[in-house]
């Protein structure tokens, strides 16, 4: 692309193909999120990618490291389970043992035990669950794996199907959840949700109020499983 061309882009006066975005794209190291926004901008569809990433960069490996003592656990686009700290290991050990569909958080949400997880049976949590699946699905058109995930939870849940089908959009927000533990009961945790762009994850991380019973009773368990481990 020659420095006359490139100018003519920057000022809106040419449309550049499907190629010229790729080698931009790739010149500027955008991530998957930014490459489709710029295909939004040209007028371009972006090419699909067939199935949910897995993969959990080094980055995302060193923030479970560095909040040591804050419970954060790391999912794929698709909410199932990839990667967490000893903190989160601590409160939700029932989670990490997990095999299969019991991996997936949104599985487990809308068709698990209540008593494990009974606050995030809340409807604004599931309901942002479902926006962010219908994304998922729309991205990764080709993934299997998902779209039996999908299906089944529409006939083992009469609320994710209603809500599959409502369409409607529900952005993250602050969420309570309430993680029964074994040996210390119920602790109450603030839920806060962040996506990571770099290999389409998300992060989800637990913390209490200072001073709180819930606080104590994490600071147990992370005790106990500190003593075992």
């Amino acid at each position: 692309m020659s420095a006359e061309y490139i100018k003519r882009l920057e000022q809106g006066r040419g449309r550049p193909s499907a190629g010229v975005l790729d080698a931009l794209a790739r010149a500027m190291r955008l991530s998957r999120p930014e490459y489709e926004y710029l295909c939004s901008l040209a007028g371009h569809v972006p090419p699909r990618i067939g199935r949910v990433p897995h993969e959990v960069g080094p980055g995302t490996r060193r923030l479970l490291e560095r909040l040591g003592d804050i419970p954060i656990c790391v999912l794929d686009a698709a909410w199932t389970l990839l990667a967490w700290n000893a903190a989160f290991e601590a409160l939700c050990s029932a989670s990490v043992l997990a095999v299969g569909r019991e991996r997936n958080m949104a599985w487990c949400v809308f068709t698990g035990d209540p008593e494990n997880m009974r606050g995030a049976s809340g409807f604004p949590f599931q309901s942002a669950i479902v926006t962010d699946l219908r994304a998922t699905a729309l991205r990764y058109p080709d993934d299997d794996w998902l779209k039996d995930l999908v299906t089944d939870m529409q006939t083992a849940s009469d609320d994710f199907a209603a809500l599959w089908q409502s369409h409607a959009d529900s952005r993250y927000r602050h969420h309570q959840v309430t993680v029964h533990h074994p040996d210390v009961g119920d602790v109450t945790v603030d839920c806060e949700i962040m996506t990571i762009h770099e290999g389409d994850l998300r992060a989800v991380i637990y913390t209490t109020e200072p001073g709180s019973v819930d606080s104590a009773r994490l600071a147990i368990a992370q005790g106990q499983y500190t003593n075992q481990n």
